[in-house]
């Protein structure tokens, strides 16, 4: 290759990473101020003190919390938590042949997007229970009883993932189980925070 191409083809490469590390700075700083502007307003939100709480669950930060909650809205309209697990389409579907019913795989129905936070969020799961530093202010953060709920589903969930695993079911397939236990423990935060609303009246 002449030296006048190399050159032209390496200048090229450069102008080209160049683009890319600029398109990925403003990418970032987008996110930065989107975030910031979603900590700004939560405070405001009658879902914020939920947002608290659902923070010291292991796996769920200050956005997962805020996304989840902004797609399903006030926790208690679900009267059950299987009928949040449905919403999410996180049940199993049914096959009935007469007697016999046959489980599959989970529905998919509902919200899509909130499903897919809880499972991301899931992936956590995979480690045995611990609090790391980061986490400890999150969890400080949350009423006693909420601390408790949210350790019991960790000791819950982490030997759940592990137990699915061992039986040889795929790491997505244990993680999906795992997910629809976490919306059960959201679930029970939810009714915790009310009924401490409740009592303090």
């Amino acid at each position: 290759m002449p030296a006048s191409s190399a050159a032209e083809k390496l200048e090229a490469e450069q102008a080209s990473t160049s683009f890319a590390r600029d398109q990925l700075k403003s990418i970032i700083e987008r996110i930065e101020r989107l975030e910031q502007a979603i900590r700004v307003a939560v405070p405001d939100w009658s879902l914020a003190e939920v947002v608290t709480a659902l923070m010291a669950l292991r796996g769920i930060d200050f956005i997962s919390a805020t996304a989840f909650l902004a797609e399903i809205g006030d926790l208690s309209r679900f009267r059950t938590p299987r009928e949040l697990m449905a919403y999410l389409g996180l049940v199993p579907s049914e096959a009935s042949t007469g007697d016999t019913v046959r489980r599959g795989p989970i529905t998919k129905t509902g919200n899509r997007r909130a499903r897919r936070i809880l499972v991301e969020c899931s992936w956590s799961y995979q480690h045995p229970p611990r609090v790391g530093k980061e986490k400890q202010e999150r969890v400080v953060a949350a009423p006693q009883a909420v601390r408790e709920i949210a350790w019991k589903a960790q000791c819950r969930l982490s030997a759940r993932y592990r137990a699915l695993t061992r039986k040889g079911k795929l790491k997505t397939v244990a993680v999906t189980a795992v997910a629809r236990e976490l919306s059960a423990f959201i679930w029970a935060i939810n009714r915790q925070i009310i009924n401490s609303r409740a009592a303090a009246r």
